[in-house]
């Protein structure tokens, strides 16, 4: 009895090998690649997933009710939550699903609401919200309709959010071109595509020139930086931005061997600039992001810096200690160890073993010093990336035009009939939106504003959504350059704080920031905004003035410029740089004397010099 047990489950284990082999699948597919080797997977056969008929002999009869993507969330209970529930129900909940701060940040800078979350692509909701900022549901963003009133519910800023920004999350198969090309649902991350979108696998079955087609039938945790690409190139352009491209004017040099203008990727044309550190070590996205910052925690939240739990002090330590081998949520980051008396972190792409600098052991050059030690508060009120981020995008004056005679795709509907896993394609957007042209003002990438984010510290500020909005019917102007005014009665134009992932191991210069009308928020001086079109009375860089007024809205509940104070104070130490640079016994001088990060006043400045002039015997005029 015990034997034939023994025999029946051998049988048993060997069977969903057996019922792949049998399948006809392969006939035509001859070739393709295993979709899975890890445990739980390796013995799924092309129907567990793709559903369809095994049996069938025709292609038509094999593929009648197929799922093309079996990961697509309009499918996805009945494929990879029957193994994954608790995966695929974190994921819908979270942000790459929901688009919340994309949606609340964009409808706050039109005047339609608040900062508060209230929006996301569909309806969502969690019985029981756990901790400060989750929220128990959103609505499905409403759509537009022009014959209609104008407000809250009714405005165009959600029909421009339907048919060019709601492109980007994993409801969506994304835009098909060049970079952009991936899947919906978790193959949107786990199942890789080429900038140019072909097949590169051993199906053949499949035109290896057709575009839109992953790289292999596979699956992979191992997501390179070249995935998050395809999605992470637009609105804070955190993924371009890291391996240290920006988009061009769109000159398209240098020219090509031929002549011609270089490609496009994601539509654009870039320029190379410093690279993010990491980056150059061999590091990829998936190495500091953790997957509860990728799939979520199960919460909704509505802003991305309540939902990221990886801060660079999670690796690098402080001044005070090293790495305690945890995020700043207290869970094990699990490719963070300590060997021989240093933190090692592990590639997770290519294993590959990188030595993590630790602040505490560090040897600082003169600013250095300055900044980090004799001036201890930049460390406590400074996010690090306010002075390792040498550069960041910005893209001034967001030229927005709506034409209302022309129907266009929305990103949020699709067509019904057919595979439920592909309404979510380019080619199957219902027309239920309308056409819409960008363009900008200006691009930006030295010298980035300096504000305070939504956590109390000093942050990197770059445009985000400087809408300049014209709507017309045809041929016939309906609003022309409008800006708007939100409901907190700031500019609709917005600067918003950013971890712009341009961190260089070299910091901004003292001067960059401390000697810079535009690092503190005041502008450079130049751009004369009317003369260019729009009806603003200040330049698209400036988001406060010298008495602290708020002048661009920000996002970001508690985000906001700098006040007249902190103004004065930083560029006050400006004074000082040009003598006193890299003098640390000074700078800890000063902040003896004058209070931490307080740089001294004219009276005091003017003191000091003249009791130096006065032992040497010399007037102060």
């Amino acid at each position: 009895m015990r034997k034939g047990a023994i025999a029946l489950l051998g049988l048993l284990l060997l069977l969903p090998a057996w019922a792949g082999a049998a399948q006809k699948c392969l006939t035509c597919h001859e070739g393709i690649e295993k979709f899975a080797d890890v445990p739980g997977m390796a013995h799924l056969t092309c129907t567990d997933c793709h559903m369809g008929d095994a049996e069938a002999t025709g292609a038509e009869a094999a593929h009648k009710g197929m799922y093309a993507n079996p990961s697509d969330p309009r499918v996805i209970d009945k494929t990879c939550a029957a193994c994954h529930p608790n995966e695929v129900e974190n994921a819908l909940k979270s942000l790459h699903a929901t688009s919340a701060g994309k949606i609340s940040g964009t409808r706050y800078a039109a005047g339609s609401q608040g900062r508060e979350g209230i929006y996301a692509n569909y309806a969502v909701s969690d019985d029981k919200p756990e901790g400060k900022y989750a929220v128990g549901s959103l609505k499905a963003i409403p759509s537009y309709d022009p014959a209609k009133a104008e407000g809250p519910e009714n405005h165009p800023i959600d029909d421009y959010l339907r048919n060019q920004c709601l492109r980007c999350h994993i409801w969506s198969d994304g835009h098909q071109r060049d970079g952009d090309y991936r899947a919906s649902g978790c193959a949107a991350c786990h199942v890789l595509y080429s900038d140019a979108g072909t097949y590169e696998g051993g199906d053949k079955a499949i035109d290896k020139s057709q575009k839109d087609r992953p790289r292999f039938h596979r699956l992979t945790s191992k997501i390179p930086e070249t995935q998050c690409l395809h999605c992470h190139n637009r609105g804070g352009r955190t993924g371009v931005s890291y391996i240290g491209t920006m988009e061009s004017d769109g000159y398209g040099t240098p020219w090509t061997a031929k002549g011609g203008k270089q490609g496009k990727l994601h539509g654009k044309h870039y320029n190379h600039l410093t690279k993010n550190v990491h980056y150059e070590k061999g590091m990829t996205c998936i190495d500091c992001h953790t997957m509860q910052d990728l799939h979520g925690d199960g919460n909704i939240y509505v802003k991305k810096e309540q939902a990221v739990e990886i801060e660079c002090e999670d690796c690098h330590g402080t001044l005070d200690k090293r790495s305690e081998l945890k995020t700043s949520w207290g869970n094990p980051l699990t490719n963070l160890s300590e060997r021989g008396g240093k933190i090692i972190l592990t590639g997770k792409l290519d294993g590959k073993e990188h030595v993590v600098p630790q602040i505490s052991e560090a040897q600082f050059g003169g600013e250095g010093q300055a900044a980090m030690v004799a001036i201890p508060g930049h460390m406590e009120k400074l996010e690090c990336y306010a002075c390792h981020a040498k550069w960041a995008p910005q893209c001034y004056g967001c030229h927005a035009k709506q034409d209302i005679a022309k129907p266009s795709g929305d990103w949020l509907n699709g067509t019904p009939g057919g595979d439920p896993s592909m309404v979510s394609h380019k080619n199957n957007r219902a027309q239920t939106a309308f056409a819409w042209n960008e363009s900008r003002s200006y691009l930006r990438w030295e010298t980035p504003v300096l504000g305070l984010n939504s956590e109390g510290k000093v942050s990197t500020f770059i445009p985000g959504c400087q809408v300049i909005f014209t709507q017309v019917e045809g041929e016939e102007n309906r609003v022309h350059n409008k800006t708007f005014t939100t409901v907190d009665g700031t500019s609709g134009l917005g600067t918003n704080q950013i971890q712009p992932h341009t961190t260089t191991r070299a910091a901004r210069s003292c001067a960059d920031c401390h000697m810079s009308t535009k690092a503190v928020g005041l502008g450079s001086g130049f751009y004369v905004t009317q003369d260019n079109g729009v009806d603003v009375d200040f330049e698209l860089e400036r988001i406060v003035d010298e008495e602290g007024r708020q002048i661009q809205q920000t996002a970001h509940e508690g985000s906001r410029p700098f006040n007249k104070e902190e103004q004065q104070r930083i560029l006050r130490a400006g004074t000082c740089l040009p003598c006193h640079g890299g003098d640390n016994a000074f700078w800890s001088k000063v902040k003896d004397k004058a209070g931490v990060d307080a740089a001294p006043t004219d009276e005091m400045h003017q003191k000091a010099i003249k009791k130096v002039l006065d032992k040497a015997g010399k007037s102060l005029f």
